[in-house]
């Protein structure tokens, strides 16, 4: 092996052309993906508190952060609804209903974009619950698998019906994604992929988030009995195994800096794409550190982005996704 001086690890790092030229990961708008949030009315923009620079929009909103994100190069968008506390219920009904926030702001990216975008929807029970759990309760308030596996499959099937391109389970329940992509192919959906939150852990990083769906004031309890522990890895990777073995076309890790040894292990043991969610609580800590004056919010922006592809991520779900692309594209 060469050495000093013969061996200058310096002299490629001389110039910005070298630099570019050896660069090992790159990062495009093409690996992102937008999470918007949808809320009731009509030219509604209804900014999150705990996410300065994050709102909530109306679903004519939506539909022009969909052009937005086709002008960017961003290719994916994912859609979260805020829904009205007295369509919410125990059972979380609503999410059945085709009319819902969810279905009409997919229907209304379709017929402003087209196939330009794809529209990533989540499915769970949560911002439909009266109790703010992603599942339906048993009478002793713990969290029923199987029938909330049961309420799953509607909503799914629903989001397809309404135009959804990939489909994303994030309630943790098991055996979801096998009954999902079941009734997707007996529904004739052959080509709406799902996207398991297969490495969902139980954090403190989320509060933002439900904040912003309404769900934050709801939520009875936690929800350890179903997302991981956040000290555990190799269930990480037995989870993952288990949806790509029920038909997951691609999976996901969340959330993201914390867990990047996950997807690094998740990259590293298996040949499908893997996504890492950058959730509300990481992007409230940058935005706050850039009011604190201790940094510069397009370089730490571009460099924990840039981290999670070096981790071995296929792409990154991201609030900061439009500010990335417009950096990126110059």
């Amino acid at each position: 092996m060469s050495t000093y001086p013969n061996l200058r690890m310096r002299r490629t790092r001389a110039t910005a052309w070298s630099r570019a030229m050896l660069r090992e990961t790159v990062l495009t708008p093409g690996d992102l993906i937008w999470p918007l949030f949808v809320t009731e009315g009509t030219g509604v923009e209804d900014p999150v508190a705990s996410l300065p620079g994050v709102s909530r929009w109306s679903v004519d909103g939506i539909a022009a952060r969909a052009k937005e994100a086709v002008s960017l190069g961003i290719p994916c968008v994912a859609l979260f609804p805020n829904t009205p506390r007295d369509l919410r219920d125990d059972s979380g009904s609503e999410a059945h209903n085709p009319q819902n926030l969810m279905c009409r702001a997919i229907r209304a990216i379709k017929d402003a974009v087209g196939d330009d975008l794809g529209v990533l929807t989540d499915v769970a029970l949560d911002p439909y619950t009266s109790h703010g759990q992603d599942g339906l309760l048993d009478d002793n308030g713990y969290v029923a698998n199987d029938a909330t596996v049961e309420a799953l499959v509607g909503q799914a099937l629903v989001q397809a019906a309404a135009g959804a391109d990939i489909v994303a389970p994030s309630d943790m329940m098991d055996g979801r994604i096998g009954v999902i992509r079941e009734a997707l192919e007996e529904q004739g959906h052959h080509n709406v992929q799902i996207m398991s939150y297969a490495a969902k852990y139980a954090s403190a990083f989320y509060g933002p988030f439900r904040d912003a769906v309404g769900s934050g004031g709801l939520l009875k309890g936690d929800k350890k009995t179903y997302q991981m522990d956040p000290g555990n890895g190799r269930e990480a990777l037995r989870e993952v195994e288990m949806d790509i073995d029920e038909g997951a076309d691609s999976v996901m890790v969340k959330p993201g800096l914390p867990y990047l040894d996950i997807v690094r292990r998740v990259h590293e043991a298996f040949e499908v794409p893997v996504y890492a969610y950058q959730v509300s609580g990481e992007y409230a800590m940058i935005e706050a550190a850039v009011a604190a004056g201790a940094g510069e919010r397009e370089a730490l922006v571009l460099e924990t982005l840039m981290s999670f592809k070096r981790a071995g991520a296929s792409g990154v779900l991201t609030y900061h996704a439009p500010l990335a692309a417009r950096l990126l594209n110059g």
